[in-house]
């Protein structure tokens, strides 16, 4: 039995772990190979998003992973334990709980802050690189603000509300950006003028997020002023104390009083991949040096992934950059790799990382991003970045978590996201009490009720009736458009025939283009029939003249070809399909009905409801009378049955025996 040890369940980490097991799987090798990740927390946080939970735009939770729902179903032993040392020698990962034997081993250890050994930095700055971090800051914040509010003495109140942000780069940038849209919010809640607060951000940089061009340094900069963000560059930070911090310009040092510090100066790796160095060759910050397969250069049975990896690809002049796509990109090298020396088969694969861009957020609202293909980049204006920012987090969570962790991101980010803090805006958070919906649920379940019965009594479960029915439909629109075709046609060969003088080929094709008028009146109007590449046809028509039509005369059609075949050929063959097909539509309408009536599997009901709206829409056609039962269909298609219905009490009940099955744990096919 071979023992692969994974130390951390951070980004990298756990697609390591996640990779490893998979591929091991499906080779048939996993009583061969023992998986065991080591972590000191039960849950994977997300460090970028940690600046949403510091200034409350988002759950506490939002940002935690259980490691129990990641590996649920999979064969990986998931440890909680802080790793103290490593022996290498007798391979052994010493931890505060036991040891553990490998074979191979995987240092996904992340990083800590770095202070540069600024005095007073450590003890009274706050830091943003954990959950327990985002969660002291956010409390700090929301303290300050109310002890702000009962401050008498204008100085005090001042100097509680003024923050200061160290670092300019993605970090700093986007947590200063959050507490600037965060602040207005507060301001009104505490009945605090604006003008009191004071924000902000510090670097030695000579600009904001530099690996960015300039042009959208720049952007963000003036959104942060936009905001109320002060922006000091070529600044350095040389004291930090209880309500102060030093800067240095140049050779002049002074002195600032500050209620809170945030200090988001740059990072190195955590503890115990730095103090490897004695047996492993590592560098500035403590990053592991790697060969190019992601092995340390000293011992082959130990890979290092994500931040700790300090690795220059062929070509390159620096290091592989400490972000989310490099975790993702080297645990999979390191995973390909691990297996091929495990298994013996195949060859170790060389590390050659492909980063498809870089994008900060500036609050919810607004982003910046430069992303596409290596040498081929592009600039993306906020509402594409924004996007991007969102699309590239679902990417990582199909991976992670699939579609459990997905439906909670959009839930916080979009569903429940609180002040309007998103790019979308507040436009999807706005929400309707659920018992208001009560009344159209029940109606729209008794007119699907009363349309099954109807079609009972016309004799549905007696004899075949689809062959008149859709054969009824197209006949009528047929009528509509060729019959006014062949009406108007009729003019221009009246006059065409017509001889002898203008006045007769005029009179001549006045009386056909009122007799045209005549039959297209009784036949009924085109309003629109619109034919896309022979795909779809869009028809818009009324059986009266328009001018007297009602709701009731306007009919809508999709004309699919696609569609007319399946009724043509499978639906129409034969006449015990066709009995098949009407004595489902019958049952199916009913079946809906009874359960938006009652409230009992409100989502599938009022899906299947909208299923064979479009089903109708494309073969018969709808009149506009009936299309408020598609938007209802729409408006109780989530939650509609928890309020008086019975969903309020079954769903629970159902949902934890579905998180019990095996294959839904596996596949994350569930949502809390």
């Amino acid at each position: 039995m071979k023992n692969i040890v994974i130390i951390g369940a951070g980004y990298s980490g756990i697609l390591t772990a996640k990779k490893l097991e998979k591929r091991l799987r499906k080779q048939k090798k996993l009583d061969e190979v023992a998986i065991t990740i080591i972590d000191r927390n039960p849950f994977h946080t997300m460090l970028t998003e940690l600046h949403e939970v510091a200034a409350n735009r988002v759950e506490e939770d939002s940002i935690r992973i259980s490691l129990k729902k990641v590996f649920a179903g999979r064969k990986v032993n998931v440890v909680l334990d802080t790793v103290n040392s490593i022996d290498f020698e007798s391979k052994r990962v010493v931890g505060g709980e036991a040891e553990y034997g490998y074979d191979y081993l995987v240092v996904a250890a992340g990083s800590k802050p770095t202070y540069f050994g600024t005095p007073g930095v450590e003890e009274y700055s706050y830091k943003l690189w954990s959950y327990e971090d985002a969660v002291i800051l956010k409390d700090r914040i929301h303290d300050l603000f109310r002890r702000a509010a009962c401050e008498p003495n204008q100085e005090e109140k001042k100097k509680l509300l003024t923050f200061y942000v160290v670092g300019a780069g993605f970090t700093g940038v986007e947590m200063i950006g959050e507490l600037a849209e965060y602040v207005p919010i507060l301001c009104e809640q505490y009945e605090i003028a604006p003008k009191d607060v004071t924000m902000v951000d510090v670097d030695m940089l000579p600009r904001s997020v530099p690996i960015l061009p300039e042009k959208l340094s720049n952007k963000v900069e003036h959104r942060l002023h936009k905001m109320g963000v002060e922006t000091r560059f070529g600044v350095g930070v040389v004291g930090v104390g209880e309500d102060y911090i030093e800067l240095k310009k140049g050779e002049e040092v002074t002195r600032h009083t500050a209620g809170t510090v945030i200090w988001t100066a740059g990072i190195e790796s955590a503890d115990i991949a730095a103090s490897t160095g004695n047996e492993l060759e590592t560098a500035a910050r403590g990053r592991i040096k790697t060969d190019k397969y992601l092995r340390s250069t000293k011992r082959e049975d130990v890979y290092v992934v994500g931040d700790n990896v300090l690795y220059v690809p062929e070509g390159e002049e620096k290091p592989v950059p400490q972000m989310v796509e490099n975790a993702e990109q080297s645990a999979e090298v390191a995973a390909h790799n691990i297996i091929a020396s495990v298994t013996g088969q195949g060859q170790l694969e060389e590390y050659k990382p492909a980063f498809h861009g870089v994008m900060v957020c500036v609050g919810g609202r607004y982003g910046v991003a430069r992303v596409g293909l290596p040498n081929h980049m592009l600039n993306l204006p906020s509402f594409f970045a924004m996007f991007a920012k969102h699309f590239i987090n679902v990417v990582y969570f199909i991976q992670v978590l699939g579609w459990n962790k997905i439906f909670s991101y959009v839930k916080h980010e979009f569903f429940t996201i609180r002040h309007c803090r998103s790019f979308l805006g507040g436009h999807f958070s706005n929400r309707t009490p659920s018992f208001l919906l009560v009344p159209l649920r029940v109606w729209l379940g008794a007119v699907w009720v009363f349309e099954g019965v109807m079609k009972i009594v016309e004799g549905w479960f007696d004899a075949p009736k689809l062959t008149g029915f859709f054969g009824g439909a197209s006949g009528w629109y047929d009528s509509i458009l060729n019959g006014i075709q062949a009406a108007t046609g009729a003019v221009a060969d009246a006059a065409a025939s017509a001889s002898g003088t203008a006045e007769a080929v005029v009179d001549a094709a006045a009386s056909v283009s009122g007799a045209a008028d005549a039959v297209a009146a009784s036949i009924g109007t085109k309003i629109f029939d619109f034919n896309i590449f022979s795909w779809v046809e869009f028809i818009f028509v009324s059986g009266k003249d328009l001018a007297s039509s009602t709701l009731s005369d306007l009919a809508f059609k999709l004309d699919i070809p696609l569609m007319n075949w399946f009724v043509d050929n499978v639906v129409l063959s034969s006449d015990g399909m066709q009995m098949f097909m009407q004595i489902m539509i019958v049952v199916m309408e009913i079946l809906i009905g009874l359960a938006l009536i009652g409230g009992l599997f409100t989502t599938p009901a009022s899906a299947a409801s909208l299923v064979l709206q479009f089903m109708f829409v494309c073969t018969t056609g709808l009149y506009l009378n009936t299309f408020w039962m598609i938007f209802a269909g729409i408006a109780v298609l989530i939650g509609g049955g928890r309020t008086l219905g019975l969903d309020y009490y079954f769903l629970p009940w159902l949902k934890k025996q579905w998180k019990k099955v095996g294959f839904v744990k596996r596949w994350y096919l569930y949502n809390d």
